[in-house]
């Protein structure tokens, strides 16, 4: 493989937002790929994958390179370089690359791999935190999963079309897709490709969301033409798919605390052709008091550390603090029991995560039973989902019924 200056100068700039201006990955890959008209879909790709990857590693190739934060530019080149050697790559005779020690970097990363904190290059606190909750075994696979590249999974959107018809107009624009077993509405991409681009996606086919979420709409058993509400709808992509469940039958409330997800909603809606949800931005406690005792169903996708969801957004593990998981636990528990009363007698609720950590789901949900409002509700069942064992995001979704 030969090394292009753009594209590496493209990467470099790209780590310095994310390690040293703390902007998100997401973000800045997005501008990076609009840097340069010329380029194809190889060089976009080779941009994306390599700034993920060198985030995914930062700890272990910093140490490996032997730099220190704050990274200045030519600590990023040697990131790079540590990076490039570690694939097999032939360094050019570029200024960047003098003196790089390939053999030196080869020992030390056998050496590092030992460790598995250096190997799967995460923080102290988050190590000991993954193993005291999950457990070595479970940890040590865990965290070695969520450094692998996600799939690409698709949610076929049944108010406009079926998989197979869907899978038939990607195969027309050259994607090639699979189905999922236990999965009803996914496909999965064969290989990596710009879907947003398809005619597909324009005329609201599909959306794009993993096989894990994908479980949640469907575990909160709806039916067309009951009241449904979505306490932490975001950009909704699980109110979407509750409304393709409900058949566009009955009414459902998404409300989030941010407005400006539920404009981003708004779009989604129309290109998917749905049309009956009503938006509410949560600014009080007055909406949520108006609902109390209305709803057949109640969605909570509680705020959470997103653990399980590493592989999509790996600069999470830089970002995070162990103040926030400390903090995102009382929210959690707070959000339990004020949204709780929304649920009607003899209705039921999901409280779902995409965490792994037995403390923001399991535990959370026990809590709740024993407290004041959660004594009227019974668990009905759970779902735990593991990336080392599933293939797809870490995911736990709960379900409980409010007695009559």
């Amino acid at each position: 493989m030969r090394l292009h200056r753009n594209l590496c100068f493209a990467v470099i700039d790209g780590l310095h937002l994310i390690f040293n201006e703390g902007e998100y990955a997401d973000k800045v890959v997005q501008k990076l790929l609009k840097r340069d008209k010329r380029w194809g879909s190889r060089d976009r790709g080779f941009v994306a994958e390599t700034v993920y990857q060198i985030v995914r590693y930062k700890r272990l190739y910093a140490e490996i390179a032997d730099v220190k934060e704050p990274f200045h530019r030519d600590n990023l080149w040697r990131i790079f370089a540590v990076w490039a050697t570690l694939r097999g790559i032939t360094l050019p005779d570029w200024k960047y690359f003098t003196d790089t020690p390939t053999r030196k970097i080869k020992g030390r990363f056998d050496e590092l791999s030992k460790t598995r904190k250096l190997r799967e290059s995460v923080p102290d606190w988050m190590d000991n935190l993954g193993l005291e909750e999950l457990g070595e075994k479970s940890w040590t696979a865990e965290i070695a999963m969520q450094n692998q590249q996600a799939d690409v999974i698709l949610r076929v959107n049944t108010l406009k079309t079926n998989k197979k018809d869907l899978q038939a107009k990607l195969a027309s624009e050259d994607i090639e897709t699979e189905f999922l077993s236990n999965h009803p509405s996914a496909l999965k991409l064969v290989e990596r490709a710009n879907v947003f681009k398809t005619e597909a996606f324009k005329n609201g086919w599909f959306e794009v969301q993993d096989a894990s979420s994908q479980l949640v709409a469907d575990f909160l058993d709806v039916k067309p033409g009951m009241k449904v509400v979505d306490v932490c709808a975001g950009a909704g992509g699980k109110t979407l798919h509750l409304a393709s469940l409900m058949e566009n039958k009955g009414q459902i409330i998404a409300m989030d605390i941010y407005e400006s997800k539920l404009k981003k909603l708004k779009i989604r809606a129309r290109r998917n052709g749905v049309h009956n949800i009503d938006l509410k931005a949560i600014e009080n406690t007055k909406p949520i008091k108006k609902l109390h005792g209305k709803a057949d169903r109640l969605l909570i996708d509680a705020p959470c550390s997103g653990l399980g969801v590493l592989r999509r957004n790996p600069d999470a593990k830089w970002k995070l603090q162990p103040e926030f998981i400390d903090n995102i636990k009382k929210t959690q528990e707070e959000v339990l029991e004020q949204y709780s009363k929304m649920v009607k007698d003899g209705g039921k609720m999901v409280y779902a995560t995409c965490s792994i950590l037995p403390s923001e789901n399991e535990k959370q949900v026990q809590k709740f039973l024993t407290s004041q409002n959660g004594k009227n509700f019974k668990l009905i069942k759970d779902k735990k989902i593991l990336a080392h064992k599933s293939g797809f995001d870490g995911f736990y979704m709960a379900l409980l019924e409010k007695n009559i």
